[in-house]
C-alpha cells in the first residue's frame, strides 16, 4: 500500500509502514574507558533525538533499541541501555536478529575506523587504546543480508564515525579480527547505507553545539520528512540534499568529508559518491588557503625539516597528529589533527614554523591564513 504526502519538496509517494513492524538500534558514545581524550560530546544527544523522532511515529518503546554511554555533562530523559561491545554484540546477533518486523533502522554514532583490509570498525565503550573493543561494521551488514536475520527486509543504517586509515593513526598494534557471524547470502533485504565520512576522512564533531556535523545534518533532513516516517526515506532523494548540506560545510573548512551512500538490494548494487565539483571556479577553502601557505615555506616540503618542527611542539600534541610521507596530506593532516584534540595550538605551531623561517611575507600569509582557519572551525572537534 502506497500513499502520498506533501512537504517543503513537494508530493512524495511513500509506501504505508506499521510502526509495530518497525525495529530500531540507536548507538550514540559520547565516553570510553580510553579516557577523555576520547571523548565525543554530541554522539548521544543526536541518538536520543532519534529516538525521539521515531518514538513520535508511533513505533513501541519496546521495539527501540537505545544504547549510550553519554559523558557526566549529559543526563538523557530517556531510559537506555549500555554501549560495551559485549553488550551490542549480543543485541546484534542473539536478540535483534530473530525479531518479526519489516523495517530496520540503525543509527551509530561514534568513533571508528578503517582498518586495513578496508573494514570499518566501530569502537564501544569499554575500548581502550590497549585493547579496541568494536564491531566490524561490514560483517554486521552482511548478517543481516542473510538467512541469519530471516524478516527485516527493508533496513537503513545510519553511521556518524570516522573513516581514517587505521595506518594514519599510528595504532601499535593492528586492530584483531572480530566479525559476526553470518548466514547463507539471500536476496530478500534491501539495505541502505549512509557513511557520514568516506573512506579515509575523518567525520566532524561540534562539542559547543552538542552534535556531530553529519548527524546534525541527518537529523534535520529527518525531522523535515517526519510525516512520511517510520518508513525509511527515499534514498535519492535523500542524499542529494545530505550531499549539498555537506558541501557548504567543506566550502567553509568546517569538514573535509564526503558522505557515502550504498544501496545494496536484489534489484541493484550501487554506492552513490558526492558528484565532484568544479574547483577552479570557487575560491579556496579556509583549510586549502592555510595548507598552501605552509606549502609555501621550503622547510614544510621537506620531511626531515618538517619534523623539526613537529618535534617543537608538546609532546603530547605532536604524538596525537596524524602523519604521512606525502607533504601535502601530511599539512593537512597536521592542521586538523591541531583542531580536533588541541584547540588553541594552531598558535604553537605558527611559532614554530617562524622561528626556523621568519619571512616576513611569508609569515605574514601563514598568520591570516591561520588566522581565517581557526574561525571558520571555530572549537569544532574532528572525530576519528
Amino acid at each position: 500500500m502506497t500513499g502520498s504526502i506533501v512537504t517543503s519538496h513537494g508530493s512524495v509517494t511513500v509506501p504505508s509502514v506499521d510502526p509495530a513492524r518497525v525495529h530500531a538500534l540507536i548507538v550514540g558514545i559520547e565516553a570510553y574507558d580510553a579516557g577523555d581524550g576520547w571523548n565525543l560530546p554530541g554522539a548521544a544527544r543526536d541518538a536520543v533525538a532519534l529516538h525521539r523522532l521515531l518514538r513520535a511515529t508511533g513505533v513501541p518503546e519496546t521495539q527501540l533499541r537505545l544504547h549510550l554511554a553519554p559523558l557526566p555533562t549529559y543526563v538523557p530523559e530517556v531510559p537506555y541501555a549500555p554501549a560495551d561491545q559485549a553488550t551490542l554484540r549480543r543485541v546484534l546477533v542473539r536478540e535483534l536478529s530473530p525479531v518479526h518486523g519489516d523495517v530496520l533502522w540503525v543509527w551509530w554514532g561514534g568513533h571508528g575506523v578503517l582498518d586495513r583490509s578496508d573494514r570499518l570498525r566501530l569502537f564501544c565503550a569499554d575500548a581502550t587504546t590497549a585493547d579496541k573493543l568494536g564491531i566490524d561494521l561490514d560483517s554486521a551488514l552482511a548478517r543481516y543480508a542473510s538467512d541469519a536475520v530471516p524478516a527485516l527486509t527493508d533496513q537503513l543504517w545510519i553511521v556518524d564515525a570516522c573513516e581514517t586509515f587505521e595506518e594514519d593513526l599510528a595504532f601499535r598494534e593492528q586492530l584483531p579480527p572480530d566479525a559476526l557471524p553470518m548466514g547463507r547470502r539471500t536476496l530478500v533485504h534491501r539495505q541502505i547505507l549512509l557513511r557520514a565520512a568516506g573512506r579515509g576522512r575523518a567525520a566532524a564533531n561540534d562539542p559547543s553545539r552538542g552534535t556531530g556535523l553529519f548527524s546534525d545534518i541527518l537529523l534535520g533532513l529527518l525531522a523535515e520528512r517526519a510525516a512520511a516516517l517510520p518508513a525509511l526515506p527515499d534514498p535519492e532523494e535523500l542524499f542529494p540534499a545530505v550531499r549539498a548540506r555537506t558541501a557548504a560545510l567543506r566550502e567553509t573548512g568546517r569538514t573535509l568529508q564526503c558522505p557515502e551512500i550504498r544501496l545494496q538490494s536484489p534489484e541493484r548494487t550501487e554506492i552513490l559518491a558526492p558528484v565532484s565539483e568544479d574547483v577552479g571556479e570557487r575560491s579556496a577553502s579556509p583549510l586549502q588557503r592555510a595548507v598552501d601557505a605552509l606549502l609555501a615555506y621550503p622547510l614544510m616540503n621537506d620531511p626531515v625539516e618538517r619534523q623539526t618542527v613537529i618535534g617543537a611542539l608538546n609532546p603530547q600534541t605532536a604524538g596525537t597528529l596524524p602523519r604521512h610521507t606525502r607533504a601535502r596530506t601530511d599539512v593537512a593532516g597536521i592542521l586538523t589533527g591541531l583542531v580536533r584534540h588541541h584547540p588553541g595550538a594552531l598558535w604553537e605551531f605558527f611559532d614554530a614554523v617562524v622561528s626556523v623561517d621568519d619571512h616576513p611575507d611569508r609569515r605574514r600569509e601563514l598568520a591570516q591564513a591561520l588566522g581565517e582557519f581557526e574561525t571558520a572551525v571555530g572549537s569544532a572537534h574532528r572525530r576519528w
